[in-house]
């Protein structure tokens, strides 16, 4: 056998060859085009030596593989525009000629009239999960650390490898258009009840249960290549196919509101795809899988939530040349929710953490909290009894500043109060040593202005987690004027080790994300005081792709904090920095109903006892005249939605706030779920076009006032056919290189 880079060979005295896949220089195995090169070489290769019976293919790796290695995508896309610039027919066929290269090559392997088995050890994602099931016989690992899924809906594009034809002719339709559309992750158990693997095997004998199958006779055909095959669902024209359907396809309706393309695909190449003979299936599901990537919104959601969402968990923005910082110990100063959520992602990642608080009721409540966490976690199959345990062992709950002497990092996540913050500022810095970092959890006051309390402004950062905390992925890195490298550095290493996703943001009131989900809510007052009707507000919301209507989320905010932020606002920057309509309805939900939101049962929704569910408060649409709903331009009110924000995003860039385009698109995903399929704020902007942005913009303006006036650095932008991801160019050195 030839040797590979990416693969060994090796054949037993059964004739058995096991295949190990172990890229070099690669913590997990990816589809590249050197890896699909190879293992064509493979198939070939042990198709025609008679010596090999069969092939048990396995990784070198913990984890089995994560699929293709999308950014292979982005290079092929740029070729396509490369291509279509001058032969639009001839791009579109080599776009379809490279997206099918998977597809046939594993067509191949099924084809070959040798049994091959897929013995999945661990995580097993997109391509890969789609090349084991081109394998005749697939075995998985009995282990926590497998899991099996066709997650590519989740990036704008769908399972183009033959996933959809191949799933659909294996489970029953109803799991496994669920599986295709959600990109949900299976269990060994689960994939094998779905009719997805074979067999369950002990992970020390997983590659001889793979080779016991072909030394057993495992025949070298798929189900769809037997004479006679009947599909698991019966026929697509059937009672049950009927059933199916129609339902299917309103299901789809209801959860996505027509915005990803991918998703619908699916629905298609599947539903198609079984009427006819499986080549012709593929070729369906090739075509399809043509045409999604190139859509607007597989571009922006790959670049976004693939590309540049691992970029950032690898540390992009971390300055260089400064040692990665091991954590020892981490001080959380106040127990309430959010220091109590802070203290148990710091000891979920193993890191021992010291919980600080005015009184130790008030700190044990805290650490309690983590043990809620986890009972829910047992609960659910998540976590064990010693887990449990383990975690809580790393938390120590004090009253004494003392306790975080020998600290790496301390927290401070007290009330938000300037003078009780600098109480506890100084407190800390007189027992933490000279080089340990001090950050602040604060949501509404400048970081450079807390680091004045700092006797080292140089260690003093910023680090803004989100409510719940176990939850949101996203964490704002917030640099004051004085901030030095070392915190920069420190705060992006502590981030990662808890598994979260860092942004660098610059001081300003609101930093980035709550400046953007403010005038989200905003747009939502001023559709309220226009007679908009309350329900197709929220509606109009969900449909543009945000997850939570703006009116739920001022309620799970608190309409009484929306009523503080605004009159310190006020306060601040005087009375024209606040809408006064928008002041006066904030005011009379407070003040005249007692309506505070979520915490006292009341606000924009009703919140009746469990299990009856929130509903709008009916008198809403009584504080102002109703508009005719039928005369209400629901496409406005999406793009007054997504419009504002977006502005917002901008106006962030152009004042330095955000400098990399990269954050200001994965954080408004993480942050506030910023309708996904555009990829961002930012991306939404280039999507559509910047000229094409400013025109809409002014339209909106023209009809609904000055919070749809653009930038002027939008306005330079349009004149100069520029995208944000060449006036903010994240990736300048590679130019260079190039």
């Amino acid at each position: 056998m030839a040797n590979y880079t990416n693969f060994t060979v090796e054949t037993d005295s059964d004739g058995i060859a096991l295949v190990t896949w172990d890229m070099p220089d690669k913590s997990m195995n990816v589809f590249t085009e050197e890896v699909m090169d190879e293992l064509e070489q493979i198939v070939d290769q042990v198709t025609a030596d008679e010596a090999v019976k069969g092939v048990v293919f396995t990784s070198g790796k913990e984890t089995f593989s994560g699929g293709a290695d999308l950014t292979m995508l982005q290079k092929m896309l740029a070729l396509y525009e490369q291509k279509k610039a001058t032969n639009e027919q001839e791009a579109i066929q080599f776009l379809f000629d490279n997206a099918g290269r998977m597809t046939w090559l594993f067509r191949k392997i099924e084809t070959s009239g040798k049994p091959w088995v897929s013995a999945i050890n661990g995580t097993c994602m997109g391509g890969a999960f789609e090349l084991s099931l081109a394998c005749h016989g697939r075995v998985a690992a009995d282990s926590d650390k497998v899991k099996m899924a066709l997650p590519e809906v989740k990036v704008g594009i769908f399972p183009g490898a033959g996933g959809t034809q191949r799933v659909m002719r294996l489970t029953d339709p109803q799991s496994g258009l669920q599986m295709l559309t959600s990109g949900q992750n299976l269990t060994p158990k689960k994939a094998k009840s779905m009719g997805l693997i074979h067999e369950i095997a002990a992970p020390d004998q997983l590659i001889e249960a793979a080779k016991a199958m072909i030394r057993n006779g495992l025949k070298p055909v798929q189900p769809w290549d037997e004479k006679g095959f009947k599909l698991p669902g019966g026929p697509v024209y059937s009672a049950a196919g009927a059933n199916l359907w129609p339902p299917a396809i309103a299901i789809l309706r209801r959860e996505t509101y027509g915005n990803y393309p991918g998703a619908a695909a699916i629905l298609k190449a599947a539903y198609e795809g079984l009427l006819v003979p499986f080549d012709t299936g593929l070729r369906i599901e090739q075509r399809y899988f043509t045409q999604i990537l190139r859509s607007t919104e597989a571009r922006m959601m790959i670049r976004s939530l693939f590309v540049s969402l691992q970029e950032l968990n690898k540390g992009a923005r971390r300055p260089q040349g400064i040692p990665e910082t091991k954590f020892t110990k981490i001080g959380v100063l106040g127990a309430g929710f959010m220091g109590a959520g802070i203290a148990f992602v710091t000891a979920k990642a193993g890191i021992p953490v010291v919980l600080l608080d005015r009184e130790i009721a008030f700190a044990e409540k805290g650490k309690a909290h983590s043990a809620g966490l986890m009972d829910a976690a047992i609960k659910k199959g998540r976590a064990t009894a010693e887990e449990k345990e383990q975690l809580l062992s790393l938390i120590t709950p004090t009253v004494d500043y003392k306790d975080l002497e020998g600290c790496d990092l301390v927290i401070e996540a007290v009330f938000e109060d300037s003078e009780v913050k600098k109480g506890a500022t100084e407190q800390t810095e007189a027992v933490i040593a000279e080089s340990a970092i001090f950050a602040s959890n604060t949501s509404t006051i400048p970081i450079t202005s807390l680091a004045k309390n700092s006797s080292r402004p140089a260690n003093f950062i910023g680090i803004h987690f989100f409510s719940p905390v176990d939850k949101m992925m996203l964490v704002e890195i917030i640099l004051g004027e004085k901030t030095g490298e070392k915190a920069i550095a420190t705060a992006i290493d502590y981030v990662r080790a808890i598994k979260k996703t860092p942004i660098v943001v610059n001081d300003t009131r609101g930093f980035y994300v709550n400046r953007c989900v403010l005038r989200y809510m905003a747009e939502a007052f001023q559709m309220v005081i226009e007679g908009v009707p309350p329900a197709m507000i929220e509606n109009a919301a969900r449909m543009a792709g945000m997850p939570v209507g703006p009116l739920a989320l001022t309620d799970e905010t608190a309409i009484d904090l929306a009523q503080k932020i605004m009159k310190q606002t006020i306060r601040d920057l005087g009375e024209g920095a606040v809408d006064p309509e928008q002041f006066k309805l904030i005011n009379t939900m407070v003040d005249t109903h007692g309506r505070l939101g979520r915490k006292n049962g009341k606000g924009f929704y009703e919140y009746p006892e469990k299990p009856a569910k929130k509903y709008l408060w009916p008198d809403l649409k009584t504080l102002y005249p109703q508009q005719d709903a039928d005369k209400i331009d629901v496409e406005e009110l999406k793009q007054r939605f997504l419009v504002t924000i977006a502005l917002e995003a901008a106006r962030v860039m152009e004042e330095g706030i955000v400098t990399d385009p990269r954050e200001a698109d994965v954080g408004s995903i993480l942050a506030f779920g910023f309708a996904p399929y555009t990829g961002g704020t930012l991306s939404y902007i280039d999507g559509m076009g910047v000229k094409k942005f400013v025109e809409l913009a002014a339209r909106l303006e023209g009809k609904y006032g000055a919070q749809f006036k653009a930038p002027q650095l939008l306005h330079d932008m349009a004149a100069k056919g520029e995208t944000f991801y060449e006036r903010f160019n994240p990736y300048p050195n590679a130019d260079k290189a190039a």
